[in-house]
């Protein structure tokens, strides 16, 4: 077991302004929606409890009130970051079934328990590491640990390395293909979502960077080890 192992996509910033685009107007089509995928909503009320949940968790950690006043200077894209983390969580799950795997619930408690022995400090410690460098709140951790065994259980059905620039893109163009199985429609609020099967496969909120996606997309940047 990788100590804190990271193996998801972060979303390039510049996604390619010739792929298929999906779109619609939460406000007309779908009120009080901050995105519709797949027929089920992520409702704004869902999506700011998700923030608020963030951000009182990182007010609880900071020493004082200047210290967090400086944390929140540095995540003034929390909001879009987090609708783009929600919308690729049910992706990623349709990619799986569309792979016919699975993770369950025993495998995602089985993945915390690894990761508290190997973090010094243990449980509290895991639960402050997740919140400072990927901004996932301790009652939400559990959600960031199984996509992170679903990125690797979907890139060893793939027959990838997700962590090369081959296997990362062969992952990005399941997860495209899987977005538009379901469609995506997306609040215009909070940007606009894009679709690319061929090339690289993208797919998510354009300029919006995910937590639980970073280390594929170094990656892709990067030669392979």
């Amino acid at each position: 077991m990788h100590r804190r192992r990271r193996t998801a996509l972060l979303l390039s910033a510049a996604i390619t302004a010739a792929a298929p685009f999906l779109s619609a107007c939460g406000s007309d089509a779908h009120p009080g929606a901050a995105a519709v995928v797949g027929g089920e909503r992520i409702t704004v009320s869902q999506l700011e409890n998700r923030v608020n949940d963030v951000r009182a968790a990182l007010r609880a950690a900071s020493a004082d009130e200047a210290q967090y006043e400086r944390v929140v200077a540095q995540t003034g894209t929390l909001t879009r970051n987090t609708l783009n983390g929600m919308v690729l969580e049910k992706v990623l799950d349709q990619a799986l079934e569309d792979a016919g795997v699975k993770v369950t619930r025993k495998e995602v408690q089985e993945y915390r328990s690894d990761l508290v022995e190997d973090e010094e400090g243990g449980a509290p410690a895991l639960e402050l590491t997740w919140l400072q460098q990927y901004h996932v709140a301790p009652e939400h951790l559990d959600e960031s640990l199984r996509s992170d065994l679903e990125v690797q259980r979907l890139a060893t059905a793939l027959g990838v390395d997700a962590n090369t620039p081959d296997g990362s893109t062969v992952f990005w163009q399941a997860m495209a293909k899987a977005s538009e199985e379901l469609g995506v429609d997306l609040n215009p609020r909070y940007g606009t979502w894009t679709v690319e099967v061929e090339k690289e496969g993208r797919v998510g909120l354009a300029e919006a960077k995910t937590p639980w996606v970073e280390e594929v997309t170094k990656a892709g940047t990067q030669e392979p080890a």
